[in-house]
């Protein structure tokens, strides 16, 4: 029997977020989803670097070492995105979700950690592989939350285990699983798991024969449902090479990459880039060579100063109603960070204008820093940007109820003594 794979990528930014933190790769030996986070910059670097690493491994290997290898190469991420965050300050708090499929002959090795996920359609039916490293899963496991109540959580976001600078020993998930041909695999983050359920999920996965058309109607169930964060997924189907039906084609090697590491697959050229475009807009043309005739005209008459004070003047004003706009912009933006020691709401931008803060405190709760979570702290740290004040006061909520989760037990007293003598 000789195994291959049919299968798809496909990433989308999703209605709210500005920018796609997601990344997948999916080739003929390797299926790969990640999410990154920390800030506008640090999930696209993240999660790129985690693919880039991964994405090394899209080969022949050994079945007996497959396991051994993915975790290896997970593990090498993880450094490169240490050293990223330690020489790059501006990165620093950024992390990944990973869940990972490496194939070789008739088995596949997972690696996971996250709130990424796998899922399985086998004989019809549709299960979850990997469990999320979520605050609300781990309530799930001790009974302190029912399933329904744990989709409702305003907490099911916070993450407990991911790869990068929040978690310098990453604990992953990892199993060595058989490779049945008629199997199909999906992978992805939680901006679609976290929207679309195991039922419409496992009918979409049924319904779509085509795994592109699959993918495509996945990413649409998540954009319908709001589509608040990247949705990003792979459907690959296993097949038996032998089995395939005459005149078949064949399943596709090529690698599809989609999100910030396709983004990011190809740097601009020197002479292609944005800085050297910018200076062949603002380069002056060579002045062409003076002819004998141009010293003989005539002075040319005197301009009136005036045309250009006013013209001056115009492009004063309309600077000033530019920065007036902006800064009346950035006076309805809200985020959530900290002061050093507490959790603190603010107006404004999180940036800093050279010495002009660009925000001011507008409520210093009694939620300390060190309460929290060792990821949820280091989000903080990073600040979450909020869509209103409504939106940043329901994040303070979450982060107390995350903060009262993570103290620990109070010590149980003594039993009183019943004063009796012997």
């Amino acid at each position: 029997m000789s195994i291959a794979l049919r299968y798809a990528a496909r990433s989308d930014v999703g209605l709210v977020r500005s920018n796609n933190q997601d990344s997948a790769y999916a080739g003929s030996h390797l299926l790969v989803v990640a999410d990154g986070m920390g800030g506008h910059a640090g999930g696209d670097v993240a999660s790129s670097v985690a693919i880039g690493h991964l994405a090394q491994l899209d080969s022949e290997t050994p079945a007996s070492d497959i396991v051994a290898t993915l975790e290896e190469s997970v593990l090498e991420a993880n450094q490169e995105i240490l050293r990223r965050a330690r020489d790059e300050p501006q990165l620093r708090g950024l992390g990944t979700t990973i869940t990972a499929l490496l194939r070789a002959e008739g088995k596949f090795a997972l690696a996971h950690i996250g709130d990424s996920r796998a899922y399985l359609l086998r004989k019809g039916e549709t299960t979850q592989v990997t469990k999320d490293h979520t605050f609300v899963q781990r309530l799930l496991d001790e009974e302190r939350l029912t399933e329904e109540e744990a989709e409702r959580h305003p907490q099911r976001s916070v993450l407990m285990r991911v790869l990068g600078d929040v978690d310098a020993d990453p604990e992953l998930d990892l199993s060595l699983r058989p490779a049945h041909p008629g199997d199909r695999w999906m992978l992805c983050s939680d901006g679609l798991s976290g929207l679309v359920s195991l039922d419409t999920i496992d009918a979409a996965l049924t319904n779509f024969t085509d795994p592109g058309e699959c993918a495509d109607e996945l990413i649409q169930l998540a954009l319908k449902g709001g589509g608040p964060d990247n949705i990003t997924c792979i459907v690959a189907d296993v097949v038996d090479l032998e089995q395939l039906p005459r005149g078949q084609e064949a399943p596709s090697t090529s690698p599809q990459i989609v999100g910030s590491a396709a983004r990011n697959r190809h740097a601009p050229t020197a002479a292609s880039g944005p800085a050297a475009k910018a200076a062949a807009l603002t380069r002056e043309e060579p002045e062409a060579p003076y002819e004998d005739e141009d010293f003989a005209a005539e002075e040319p008459p005197r301009r009136s100063p005036w045309p250009a004070l006013v013209t001056l003047m115009l492009l004063i004003a309309l600077l000033g109603g530019v920065l007036w706009a902006g800064y009346a912009w950035s006076q309805r933006q809200f985020y959530v960070g900290t002061d050093g020691t507490s959790v603190v709401l603010y107006q404004g931008l999180s940036q800093d204008l050279g010495p002009l803060s660009l925000s001011d405190p507008v409520v210093v709760t009694d939620i300390g820093l060190e309460d929290l979570p060792e990821v949820t702290r280091q989000q903080v740290q990073n600040t979450i940007t909020a869509s209103d004040r409504e939106n940043a006061e329901q994040i303070i909520d979450r982060l107390e109820q995350a903060a009262i989760a993570n103290r620990p037990p109070p010590p149980i007293a003594p039993a009183p003594s019943d004063g009796g003598g012997t």
